[in-house]
């Protein structure tokens, strides 16, 4: 990573090791892998909160998760400490996104409205299932999961911070 200001968005979490090659399990907060299977450069916010600038010299796809070797890395013994950690990626290194596709830092945080129950909270997090990625919404209604599908987003407008769902009969009181 060179020495000028960028934002870092993170993009995984180191969630163990596999074999004694010091390979890292990494979850990629969205279904797609690819920006942790392209990384050139990327920083690790450790369990205590210290930032590590790492270059990758091994990524490869295994049952859903990334395995990251790092230079310097290369034995389990240096990298049990580094399991819990945040994995950040330069904004630079991400690439354009066709229309209506988005990243997952610009959807952090937008207000979720449906069109019949009206606002029902926050957008929080979200996680990958098998068949799609599901947004979790913290509101009045407590904890909606909200299938992040075509037929129940209806338009996201990142200048106003807002997204316009259609949710399915039942997952909230209609007012």
């Amino acid at each position: 990573m060179n020495n000028r200001s960028e934002a870092l968005r993170d993009v995984g979490k180191v969630v163990g090791i596999h074999g004694l090659k010091g390979d890292l399990k990494v979850r990629p907060h969205s279904g797609d892998p690819e920006l942790l299977l392209s990384a050139e450069s990327l920083c690790l916010r450790l369990p205590k909160g210290e930032m590590l600038a790492v270059s990758p010299c091994r990524q490869k796809l295994h049952k859903g998760q990334v395995l990251l070797r790092l230079q310097g890395y290369e034995s389990i013994n240096l990298v049990e400490e580094l399991v819990g950690s945040t994995v950040l990626l330069p904004e630079d290194q991400f690439p354009e996104l066709d229309e209506n596709e988005y990243y997952w830092h610009q959807l952090e945080g937008l207000q979720v409205i449906d069109r019949r129950a009206g606002p029902i909270g926050c957008l929080q997090s979200m996680f990958s299932t098998a068949a799609h990625d599901t947004y979790v919404v913290d509101g009045e209604y407590g904890e909606v999961l909200i299938p992040a599908v075509g037929r129940f987003i209806l338009e996201i407008n990142l200048e106003t911070r807002v997204m316009k769902v259609d949710l399915p009969e039942g997952l909230v009181p209609q007012k």
